[in-house]
């Protein structure tokens, strides 16, 4: 039999028992209509406000666009911007919120990893290994980093024109320039020249150049613009057929030419980049074919001396025609004889 507390005065009357439970939730719910209401009618409020001040965004952005004529596309797009950012301020969204999904969480671990001025915490991270190893006495660096990168922006020609540098030191290199009277202007004819393609044995002469202000760039060679010691060595390159050529065609001109006298040398970085990275006096060298290792610098050799031989007397003649024009020149100017170089 239930107990009489179960029943209400109605449910007597009616002999309906009452379920504890129902009764509960229905006074819970009698209890959030208030914050349901209250709910409601902030949605109502806030969708009335965007509605008006939408339109009249609108209607204002419309004339705007009517009087400045702009394109229709523009218009669009500008007025969906707007409208999507009033809608999510609106709607208590932040900036780029809508646009979560599953990358929004790494994109936003990025961000927040950047360090000072935007740099990714890795470069930082790799910045701080760098200087804990320069304090740690017992760290052993084999060889610079940056070889490793440069040997792979080296060409074949490249390396031979190192290894000459470094074994056979410091090459010549000219540049012939054509002057007025009293020396007052002068022009640059031809920058550079030099024997090092046929010294060093280059398979592409003319790419020699190029290769010339690719070790620059990295690094490795320096253009000096002292001479060197051995004058002998500038005789020789300023009878070849390049400066001749040069000479010549300053000459032709109605001008007086003359070579500028400069060097070509490994820099202390490129003298280690040498001596760390390419086989000098080593086996390797001898395991080489010979036809690969000596026929091209052989006839390169044999090919200069005579290039050399026929043009020396040419180049002679050449010299004493400027050095007296020169000394005539000097004597104009009232600065004595001509001193040799």
């Amino acid at each position: 039999m239930s107990d009489a507390s179960d029943f209400s005065p109605d449910d007597e009357r009616s002999g309906t028992p009452v379920d504890p439970e129902h009764a509960a939730a229905d006074e819970a719910l009698i209890d959030a209509l208030p914050g349901l209401f209250r709910l409601t009618g902030g949605v109502w409020w806030r969708t009335a406000q965007w509605a008006v001040l939408t339109s009249a965004q609108v209607s204002s952005r419309l004339m705007q666009a009517a009087l400045s004529r702009e394109s229709a596309a523009r218009l669009l797009e500008d007025v969906e911007g707007e409208m999507r950012e009033y809608a999510l301020r609106i709607l208590g969204l932040g900036e780029g919120d809508h646009r979560r999904g599953p990358g929004a969480g790494h994109d936003d671990g990025a961000r927040a990893s950047a360090g000072y001025g935007g740099a990714p915490a890795s470069l930082r991270e790799r910045g701080a290994e760098l200087l804990r190893r320069s304090a740690d006495v017992t760290y052993d660096e084999a060889a610079h980093p940056a070889y490793e990168r440069i040997l792979g922006e080296l060409a074949p020609d490249e390396g031979r024109i190192l290894r000459l540098l470094v074994l056979e030191g410091p090459q010549t290199a000219i540049d012939v320039r054509t002057s007025k009277t009293l020396n007052v202007t002068s022009e640059l004819v031809a920058p550079g020249i030099t024997m090092i393609a046929a010294q060093a044995g280059c398979r592409y002469v003319e790419r020699v150049p190029g290769y010339l202000n690719n070790l620059y760039r990295l690094g490795l060679i320096w253009f000096s613009r002292e001479p060197l010691a051995e004058q002998g060595r500038y005789q020789v390159l300023e009878a070849q057929p390049d400066a001749l050529q040069a000479l010549r065609s300053g000459k032709g001109r109605g001008r007086l030419s003359r070579t500028v006298r400069r060097s070509i040398l490994l820099t202390p970085f490129g003298e280690d980049f040498c001596r760390v990275c390419l086989p000098l006096e080593t086996a390797e060298l001898d395991a080489l074919p010979a036809d690969v290792a000596v026929s091209a610098v052989a006839a390169a050799d044999v090919d200069a001396a005579a290039a050399a031989a026929e043009d020396a007397a040419e180049a002679g003649e050449v010299a004493r025609e400027t050095e007296t024009a020169e000394a005539a020149e000097d004597a104009v100017a009232g600065k004595g004889p001509h001193s040799s170089r």
